[in-house]
């Protein structure tokens, strides 16, 4: 099944600039095509630690503040276990189904339209606030460096979209090599800082918070008792929040039934290694106390009372490269959902139309608009981040019960590989996806409404005017056309 979707997508001719096709025209598919073939395993492995990366340079240790080490680090396991086994489901079902739907997709066979528009929706909150809220991280780092003698952000939000979306513009491959490359940097950063940062760790720092006696099950090491690691849940997720992303570049992947599950799981690999030596070498340096609310953790852990050094003002250059990385992977991402959701009719057609290189330009340009525009009016970054945590959360639920579904309803259908565990596997992913999804009231209810509120809008424009307006030719409407088909022949 997998080999004869990515067949037919391939087989689609380039873009032309014929007037607009009817809902099932093969000019309609012609000018909404990406390019094939771009990205192999290394650039979807770059993809996927982009994503993230930006996440351990900064944001974690507020999770300090919500449950102090022992909270932070149960909260970090058991986001880590989640994203695992969501990793190793998604492996398992962008198999079935390389396309740029991802999650949407998976979701629209398994809980049919409106389990597939539930999902698409949420992984746009998540890719379209994210980028807007690390932007503002990014202006704030070029103000605090005093580069470019800037004292307001706003050109600097300008300047990131334009630049960088115009690299996404000019081509897939080219964006993705630069993607890797500012990430390998990011990285060597991390791994630098970590060699500096274990010189001068001590064990007695990572429970120097003070206890609040009014927890219940408090002490040294769960200083905000046993509900701190419940509330430290979605800053465990930091360190892994927008791996599941890679599915998203099915489409432009060379062989993706083969590297998509190669790639998410070195990902997920790196991310769970960087995690581990950032979190003890950040906390264990200078103490959780000192890192627990730092706009920049790691600089932090390096100063201590001396006053910045040669490695801090390295690390903190490096974490301006985390965040552009992130930045500009999250950007592709968020475009990717959207051309998807839009060639299949699920928001306006338009959104999906193709450049002669191939490029959803306007699924590009206009969520960038709405992310400077956002990230000019509120300036507040962490805010998004809490919005985008909590789009991510329903997404993670959705498609997990998507893989449960399709291997408790469709047990034959062809899988060129299978998750590990199976549906044990997924339903772990489930349980503490929803778990994730309820701590996000705990931090933030504000952006956990503001979300809902965004959800009930998108959810009318699909009650009312798009779910009747559908295209049964786009690779995931067929795919779920064939489903009820091959149901309907095995009744009679």
């Amino acid at each position: 099944m997998a080999d004869d979707i990515e067949a037919r997508l391939s087989a689609v001719p380039a873009p032309t600039m014929s007037p607009e096709g009817g809902d099932g025209s093969d000019d309609y598919l012609k000018r909404r095509t990406l390019r094939r073939g771009s990205a192999g395993w290394l650039l979807l492995t770059g993809l996927g630690v982009a994503y993230v990366v930006s996440g351990d340079f900064s944001g974690w240790n507020v999770g300090l503040d919500k449950g102090g080490f022992g909270g932070l680090a149960i909260a970090t396991v058991l986001m880590g276990a989640m994203y695992a086994c969501l990793v190793f489901s998604l492996a398992e079902l962008s198999t079935i189904l390389p396309t740029a739907g991802g999650g949407y997709g998976f979701a629209r066979r398994a809980l049919g339209p409106w389990g597939g528009f539930l999902t698409g929706t949420a992984i746009l909150i998540e890719y379209i606030l994210a980028p807007a809220a690390i932007v503002i991280f990014i202006g704030d780092y070029v103000e605090s460096l005093g580069l470019f003698g800037l004292t307001s952000s706003w050109p600097v939000y300008l300047g990131c979209f334009v630049i960088f979306i115009g690299v996404h513009l000019w081509g897939v491959g080219e964006a993705l090599r630069f993607s890797l490359v500012v990430t390998a940097i990011a990285v060597a950063a991390l791994l630098i800082f970590a060699v500096g940062a274990f010189t001068e760790f001590s064990a007695d720092g990572l429970n120097d918070i003070p206890v609040d006696t009014t927890a219940f099950g408090s002490n040294s090491w769960l200083p905000m008792g046993l509900l701190g690691i419940w509330a430290a849940f979605p800053f465990g997720m930091w360190f892994f929040l927008g791996v599941e992303g890679v599915p998203l570049a099915a489409e432009e992947a060379k062989d993706p039934v083969r590297s998509m599950p190669k790639a998410l799981a070195i990902s997920m690999g790196i991310l769970a290694l960087l995690a581990l030596i950032t979190f003890f070498a950040a906390t264990g340096a200078q103490g959780a106390d000192a890192v627990r609310s730092a706009g920049n953790p790691l600089v932090v852990a390096l100063e201590g009372d001396d006053g910045p050094t040669a490695l801090s003002r390295f690390v903190n250059y490096a974490g301006l490269a985390g965040l552009v990385a992130s930045f500009f992977s999250l950007i592709y991402a968020g475009s990717r959902q959207l051309f998807a959701l839009s060639r299949a009719g699920y928001l306006p057609r338009f959104l999906s139309l193709t450049s002669q290189r191939k490029a959803p330009y306007l699924g590009l340009v206009i969520p960038g608009a709405i992310g400077f525009a956002l990230a000019a009016a509120t300036g507040d970054g962490a805010r998004m981040l809490n919005i985008a945590v909590f789009g991510a959360t329903i997404s993670y639920a959705l498609m997990a019960l998507s893989h449960i579904v399709l291997r408790r309803r469709e047990p034959d259908l062809e899988r060129p590989y299978r998750t590990p565990g199976g549906i044990l596997t997924s339903s772990v992913a489930f349980a503490l996806a929803l778990s994730a999804l309820v701590a996000t009231f705990l931090v933030d209810k504000d952006a956990a409404f503001i979300a809902l509120a965004v959800y009930a809008v998108a959810l009318a424009y699909f009650a009312i005017y798009s779910r009747h307006h559908l295209v049964a030719s786009a690779p995931e409407e067929e795919f779920a056309a064939l489903a009820k088909a091959e149901a309907e022949l095995s009744r009679d």
